[in-house]
């Protein structure tokens, strides 16, 4: 169970476009799967967290994942979301996005439910002996109520169908500890933009990044200069991408977003239940007035 591409460097957490009538929205999900692989983008993520994946029904699932795999056309690594909050159907889905055409799957930690750090030995090693697909590990305690530990990490890193893990903790301390656990056949990816660089520095073999979804040549110009070593270079790319990282704070993701997708003239800003669009406003007149600063720059 090897990815069939290299899982690196600038990825994004692409969102999903629904219509007006809270449909999928195919044909502006072609645009944002354009946009990317046009920006530099080295790998996507569909039915994420940004890519409201627990809004969509199996059949939708199934839409949006074989049309990126279709129009991606191996050109960049598809990895699917596949995280649930049970082993069984973790599993169960692993193999559908197996079938559909990933290369990977991203898989959460189990949420609401709590697992132990033995629980989580025992998830990811089922997932990844029966799943079909490369795991990467997601940890994301902010959203699921469960930090998987560098210590349970390194129990994992080993095992035979896992490649890497996403983390999300941002903290200092985490980001060198898992950092340190990178090898070949293992990546670390940063979960977290704000401080994408700094764990790029530190030897992370990429980011799977949410703004990456409104400027991906500028992600990717501050991903190459990160793991290429050049601190001066990354600092300087990743303060012209702060005021954008602000703006983006103002409601959860992927509500801005949405946002500001659709000033792009992208997509639209509809989410489903219980997400609702940013309203105009002081927000979203700042995230306008920010995206336009930044328009069709890949440099400070």
């Amino acid at each position: 169970m090897e990815s069939r591409l290299e899982i690196t460097g600038s990825l994004c957490a692409i969102a999903t476009p629904f219509d007006a009538d809270s449909a999928l929205d195919l044909t502006a999900f072609g645009r944002l799967i354009d946009y990317q692989l046009d920006g530099g983008t080295q790998g996507i993520v569909v039915a994420g967290s940004t890519g409201e994946a627990h809004m969509l029904d199996e059949h939708e699932y199934e839409r949006l994942l074989a049309f990126a795999v279709e129009r991606i056309a191996h050109r960049v690594p598809v990895i699917a979301g596949t995280g649930e909050a049970g082993t069984s159907k973790t599993i169960a889905l692993t193999r559908r996005a197996r079938a559909l055409g990933a290369d990977a799957a991203l898989v959460v930690t189990p949420y609401y439910v709590r697992p132990t750090q033995d629980g989580l030995r025992r998830h990811f090693g089922e997932v990844a002996a029966h799943g079909g697909l490369p795991v990467v590990m997601y940890n994301v305690p902010s959203r699921t109520g469960c930090d998987m530990q560098p210590e349970t990490v390194a129990a994992l890193r080993d095992t035979a169908g896992i490649i890497g893990i996403k983390e999300a903790v941002a903290t200092p301390g985490r980001i060198a500890a898992i950092a340190q656990l990178q090898r070949p056949g293992f990546v670390y990816l940063s979960g977290d933009d704000g401080s994408a660089a700094d764990a790029m520095l530190a030897g992370a073999g990429g980011v799977v990044s949410v703004v990456n979804n409104l400027v991906p040549k500028l992600f990717r110009t501050l991903c190459d200069a990160a793991r290429g070593g050049d601190r001066a270079a990354a600092m300087q790319y990743a303060g012209r991408l702060a005021p954008l990282l602000k703006a983006l704070d103002c409601a959860p993701n992927p509500i801005p977003v949405k946002a500001g997708l659709s000033e792009l003239g992208l997509c639209g800003a509809a989410l489903r239940l219980p997400l609702l669009e940013l309203a105009p406003g002081p927000a979203r007149s700042h995230l306008r007035d920010t995206l336009s600063s930044l328009a069709g720059t890949a440099t400070p």
